[in-house]
C-alpha cells in the first residue's frame, strides 16, 4: 500500500496528491509515468510523474477528474493508502545537448510540461514556455511555470485571463520573429499538438510530442498503447508505454490516435456515472 501524503486541489476538476513511494521517487525522471491501482478491484492507470522528492520519498500526480478512476482516487483523503504504485515507466524525456526550448503545454497536459521545463531549467537551458487553457478558473501551475522560465506566455480560449487565444499563436510568433529553438516540446490535447506540429513545420523546427493513448500494463505485452509512426514513407508501430511517451512530432498520425482514444468514451461515461452514484450512496 502507498499512502498519501498531501492532497491538494488545483481547480475544481484536477487534483494533486503526493504518494509515500521512496523507490520510484529515487529513479524517475522527469517524461516518465507510474500506473496505479486505487484497490484490489481497481483498473490501472498512467499518471504522469509530476515531481518526485527522493529525500522525502514522495512523488507527485497531478490527474484531472475525467473516469471512474480518478473519480475514486479523487474521493481518497490525505494520510489513505492506494493499493499499487509501479513504476517509472517509460523513457525520460531527451535533454541531451538542447540549449533554447519551447515548452507548450495545454489544459492538465501543463502538470507533465512542468517538470520538464524545471530540468532543462535545472540544466541552464533557456527555457520559453507557452502554456493554455480553456479558461481562467481551468488554470494551474502559473507560478511553479514562472520559476523556470526565462519567457512564459499564458493563453485562455475565451480571454478570461492573460492572453486569449490558443498556444499556436505566440508560438508562430516566436518563429516569425526568427527564434531558433532547438526544441518544441508539447503536451497537451492531441488535437492541441497536432496544431502544434503544423505549426512549426514550414520552419523546420523539432517538436516531440508526449503522447498518453489507452494504456493497460505498461510493459508493451498488451498492444493497447500502440501509435502508427510514418517514417520516411512506411508506417511503422510503436508502443507509447515502452517506445514513448516521447516521438518525434512530424510522424505521429494524429487521426488515428484521436479516433482511436475516442473508442471507449461511452464505456468510460457509464462506469463515472456509476461512480459517483457509489460514493454518494456510500455518503
Amino acid at each position: 500500500m502507498y499512502r498519501i501524503s498531501s492532497k491538494k486541489e488545483l481547480n475544481p476538476t484536477v487534483m494533486q496528491m503526493e504518494i509515500e513511494a521512496p523507490l520510484v521517487a529515487k529513479k524517475a525522471r522527469p517524461g516518465q509515468f507510474i500506473i496505479l491501482r486505487v484497490d484490489e478491484k481497481g483498473e490501472r492507470i498512467p499518471l504522469t510523474v509530476a515531481g518526485t522528492n527522493p529525500e522525502a520519498g514522495t512523488v507527485k500526480i497531478i490527474f484531472q477528474i475525467v473516469g471512474s478512476t480518478t473519480k475514486a482516487l479523487s474521493f481518497k483523503k490525505e494520510g489513505e493508502s492506494i493499493q499499487d504504485f509501479v513504476g517509472p515507466l517509460g523513457v525520460a524525456t531527451h535533454t541531451d545537448g538542447i540549449k533554447k526550448v519551447c515548452i507548450v503545454g495545454g489544459g492538465v497536459g501543463c502538470a507533465i510540461a512542468m517538470p520538464v521545463a524545471e530540468e532543462f531549467h535545472r540544466l541552464g537551458a533557456e527555457v520559453t514556455s507557452i502554456i493554455g487553457f480553456r479558461n481562467k478558473d481551468l488554470l494551474i501551475l502559473e507560478d511553479e511555470f514562472k520559476a523556470c522560465s526565462d519567457r512564459l506566455t499564458v493563453m485562455t480560449d475565451d480571454g478570461s485571463y492573460a492572453r486569449h487565444g490558443n498556444v499556436t499563436v505566440p508560438l508562430k510568433e516566436y518563429l516569425e520573429a526568427g527564434e531558433q529553438f532547438d526544441m518544441i516540446i508539447t503536451i497537451g490535447p492531441l488535437i492541441m499538438m497536432k496544431f502544434v506540429v503544423a505549426t512549426a513545420k514550414p520552419f523546420g523546427t523539432p517538436v516531440t510530442v508526449s503522447m498518453n493513448p489507452i494504456m493497460i500494463d505498461g510493459t508493451g505485452m498488451c498492444g493497447g498503447c500502440r501509435l502508427t509512426l510514418n517514417q520516411d514513407g512506411n508506417k511503422v508501430t510503436k508502443f507509447a508505454c515502452v517506445d514513448g511517451p516521447d516521438f518525434n512530432g512530424y510522424e505521429i498520425d494524429f487521426d488515428e490516435a484521436m479516433s482511436r482514444g475516442r473508442m471507449y468514451a461511452d464505456f468510460e461515461k457509464h462506469a463515472y456515472e456509476k461512480t459517483c452514484n457509489l460514493f454518494s450512496e456510500v455518503k
